[in-house]
């Protein structure tokens, strides 16, 4: 046995001296092994944190479920609004991902951050719709909204099979 190492039948190399955890099968003589690496899932790349930005001027501009009960923003202010709320949510879920001075690095803190992160953007988009609103249309959204809920629930109630709580027909 004057070699170290043997050739195994599937071309990987094995070391006889630890040769339960030696096999590697992409191994070979040229190559001995794969190069380990590692990603981090927080902070997001420029890149995407300007896609996010993109995204949040297209919902705060375009038609939506929100701009039938809020308002559309024209491009100049949901670009503005969108980069501030980014920003502020980045911020927020930055500081977040400190603990006693020192930045949470696994994946696992990593996707909690952009939980974080995510959830701080949509708080921030809705919240910005809400203020930005004419007082009239939200009140009056808000009016109409409880006005029909109310009216369903009282239809049920005063004869339950007659229609379902949402104001359908029941058969």
């Amino acid at each position: 046995m004057g070699d170290e190492s043997k050739e195994h039948k599937h071309g990987g190399i094995v070391n006889p001296e630890n040769s339960e955890s030696a096999y590697n099968p992409t191994a070979t003589p040229m190559m001995p092994s794969i190069p380990s690496f590692s990603f981090k899932i927080w902070p997001p790349k420029q890149r995407t944190r300007d896609a996010v930005i993109n995204r949040l001027i297209e919902s705060l501009s375009a038609p939506s479920i929100l701009s039938k009960r809020y308002r559309t923003l024209n491009d100049e202010d949901s670009s503005a609004i969108a980069r501030l709320i980014e920003q502020e949510a980045f911020d927020f879920a930055s500081a977040s991902g400190v603990v006693d001075g020192t930045a949470k690095d696994s994946i696992d803190d990593g996707m909690e951050i952009l939980k974080i992160y995510s959830k701080e953007i949509s708080r921030r988009m809705l919240e910005s719709i809400k203020a930005r609103a004419s007082p009239t249309t939200t009140a009056s959204a808000e009016s109409n909204a409880s006005h029909v809920a109310d009216d369903s629930v009282n239809s049920f109630l005063s004869d339950p099979n007659s229609a379902s709580p949402s104001g359908e027909e029941t058969s």
